[in-house]
C-alpha cells in the first residue's frame, strides 16, 4: 500500500468527488423507481448503456455535445420507461418479487441488441474539451469531470423541484411514503408508477450521456454499471434520495482513493467490499428505513 503525499490526496478526493456527483445522477432513478414501486430495475445499467450510445451516436452523426445531448436522449428514454412500466411490469401479478427477472431478461435483451448494432469495441466521446484541465492553486480539475459534475447538479436539481414542488411530485413522495394511503386520497398509483419508471430511466439517459463523457463504454459495461449503482443505493439507503447522494460521493472518492494506495485494478472491488459490509453491519443502509412486515 502506497501512502500519498497531502497534496495527491487532496488532488484525489477532489477527482472522487466530482465523479461521485456523476455517480448519484446515475443511482438517484433506480432508487426513486425502488421507493415508488418496490422493484429493483436490473435493467438500468443496460438504461444508462444505451444513454451513452444515443449520445456516441449524436456526437459522431451531428456534432452534439454530451451534455447538451441530455435534452434529447432523456425524454426519448423516458418514452421507452414508461412503455416498459405500462405494457410490460404493469401486467405482472407480484411485481415486488418477479420484477428482477423480466427486468434481468429485459438487461440481456438489451446487451445483446446494442452488441448486434455497435459491436463490442470500446466507445467513448472526446469532444475538443476532453483533455482540458483547469487549475486552481496547485491543484487540477479535468474540464469533463467538471462538465460532468455540474451537468449532473443541474439534472438532480431538477429532479428534486420536480419532487418537492409539483404536484406530480407530491403523488410520487405521497406514493413513496405508503402507497395504498396514497389511493385512499385519490392518487392514481398506476399512473405514478408508470412515470416514475419513466423519470427513473430518463435519468439513465442523462447518466449514460456523462458517462460516455469520462468512461470508455461497451454493451457488456452494463453488467458492471448496474453493480456499481446498486451498492450506492444500498449504501445509500433503498429509496432515498439524499442517502443516494451521500453514498455516491463517499464511494466516488474510495473508489479514487484505492486506485492511488493499492491499484487502479482494485479500485471497482470498493463497490463489491461497502455492498457486502452494508448488507450484513446495517442492511437499511446510511439513510433507508427498516421495512416492517405486516402481520
Amino acid at each position: 500500500m502506497t501512502i500519498p503525499s497531502t497534496h495527491l490526496f487532496i488532488q484525489t478526493i477532489i477527482l472522487g468527488l466530482l465523479v461521485g456527483g456523476v455517480y448519484a445522477l446515475m443511482s438517484s432513478g433506480l432508487t426513486l423507481i425502488f421507493g415508488v414501486m418496490r422493484v429493483i430495475n436490473v435493467a438500468h445499467g443496460a438504461f444508462l448503456i444505451l444513454g451513452a450510445y444515443g449520445t456516441y451516436w449524436l456526437f459522431q452523426s451531428a456534432g452534439i455535445d454530451p451534455i447538451v445531448s441530455i435534452i434529447l436522449t432523456a425524454p426519448a428514454l423516458f418514452v421507452l420507461g414508461w412503455v416498459v412500466q405500462r405494457y410490460m411490469l404493469s401486467r405482472l401479478e407480484n411485481p415486488e418479487q418477479s420484477s428482477v427477472l423480466v427486468t434481468f431478461a429485459l438487461a440481456i435483451t438489451m446487451e445483446g441488441l446494442m452488441g448486434t448494432v455497435w459491436k463490442t469495441t470500446l466507445r467513448s466521446v472526446n469532444p475538443d474539451y476532453s483533455t482540458q484541465v483547469l487549475q486552481f492553486a496547485t491543484y487540477r480539475f479535468p474540464v469533463t469531470r467538471l462538465a460532468g459534475f455540474g451537468a449532473a447538479l443541474l439534472v438532480l436539481l431538477l429532479l428534486y423541484i420536480i419532487l418537492q414542488r409539483t404536484n406530480l411530485g407530491r403523488a410520487i413522495r405521497a406514493t413513496m411514503q405508503d402507497r395504498h394511503a396514497a389511493q385512499l386520497v385519490g392518487v392514481n398509483v398506476q399512473k405514478v408508477a408508470a412515470i416514475t419508471f419513466g423519470i427513473g430511466v430518463a435519468t439513465a439517459a442523462a447518466g449514460g450521456s456523462l458517462l460516455s463523457l469520462i468512461y470508455s463504454f461497451n454493451a457488456s459495461s452494463q453488467t458492471d454499471w448496474i453493480t456499481r449503482v446498486l451498492s450506492i443505493i444500498v449504501l445509500g439507503g433503498m429509496g432515498s434520495l439524499p442517502g443516494a447522494l451521500i453514498a455516491a460521493l463517499i464511494l466516488g472518492v474510495m473508489e479514487q482513493l484505492t486506485a492511488i494506495m493499492i491499484t487502479l485494478y482494485w479500485s471497482p472491488i470498493v463497490f463489491y467490499v461497502f455492498l457486502f459490509l452494508t448488507l450484513i453491519v446495517r442492511p437499511q443502509g446510511l439513510m433507508g428505513e427498516k421495512i416492517r412486515e405486516k402481520a
